[in-house]
């Protein structure tokens, strides 16, 4: 667990429209730049899903040209619950064990390793599922090792806090939704590692009329983070290398204020 707060990269830019101006995704050859400029730039965790479109495709490509070296040196995170369905472009939710050993074998062809594994679509009926007790030991017998949750209500990621098999909680957290706090500090007296996606409210935050500039928008966005999360991992959605090091420059000036 890292002992304090890291940007990370969220790919569901690179695989499928998101976002409060959403924007066409990147051709693979922008996708692939993308992910070869957040390296250089050192970032070391990369979260996608199956729900994300192209994004697992496009980084299990990105990933098959690393050496061996390079590859121990990052963490690779996706998720399992949430299914994409390509012909109308929809995201839908399936928590069944069939569909989720479905999906957990497609990533794993994917990416090659998966270093964490995460429930999608986190419900508290879904944690206490026989089907995903199944789906977690199938997991542990292709080898991953470390497991977590992406929640959306309060309940559930309490139970999560309380489940010693759950390293990482992924919630969403930023000035216009602060309701994961409590979660947030329980998950950290709990020694889980805390991954916050949604830092500008999917770019609501920053691609507004503000009179205030992108990059203090955004150092304002971080500096909340920093205020209430000390550890984990705070996850960015963008999909521009000039964007990434925007992101990294006001990270890096949220940490200083």
């Amino acid at each position: 667990m890292s002992n304090n707060l890291e940007l990370a990269c969220g790919l569901i830019g690179i695989g499928r429209t998101w976002g409060f101006k959403p924007s066409p995704i990147p051709s693979d050859q922008a996708a692939a730049t993308f992910l070869e400029s957040a390296f250089s730039q050192g970032i070391s965790y990369y979260d996608t899903a199956p729900s994300y479109g192209l994004s697992e495709a496009r980084l299990g490509d990105w990933l098959r040209t690393l050496n061996q070296g390079q590859r121990s040196n990052i963490t690779i995170a996706t998720k399992f619950g949430e299914h994409w369905r390509a012909e109308d472009q929809q995201s839908y939710v399936d928590h069944t064990y069939d569909a989720l050993r479905s999906s957990l074998d497609q990533s794993l062809t994917r990416l090659g390793q998966i270093d964490v594994l995460q429930l999608h679509k986190t419900t508290p009926a879904v944690l206490l599922s026989d089907g995903l007790k199944r789906a977690w030991s199938y997991a542990r017998e292709q080898g991953i090792t470390r497991f977590g949750a992406s929640v959306s209500d309060i309940e559930s990621g309490e139970m999560v806090c309380g489940d010693d098999a759950y390293e990482v909680v992924q919630l969403p957290f930023n000035q216009k939704n602060a309701a994961f706090l409590p979660i947030i500090r329980l998950a950290l007296e709990r020694g889980k590692t805390v991954v916050i996606n949604r830092p500008f409210n999917m770019g609501e935050l920053i691609d507004n009329d503000s009179q205030k500039s992108r990059a203090e928008l955004e150092r304002e966005a971080f500096r909340f983070i920093f205020d209430n999360c000390p550890r984990g991992l705070v996850l960015t959605g963008t999909k521009s290398p000039e964007h990434l090091e925007d992101n990294l420059r006001a990270f890096e000036a949220a940490q200083l204020t």
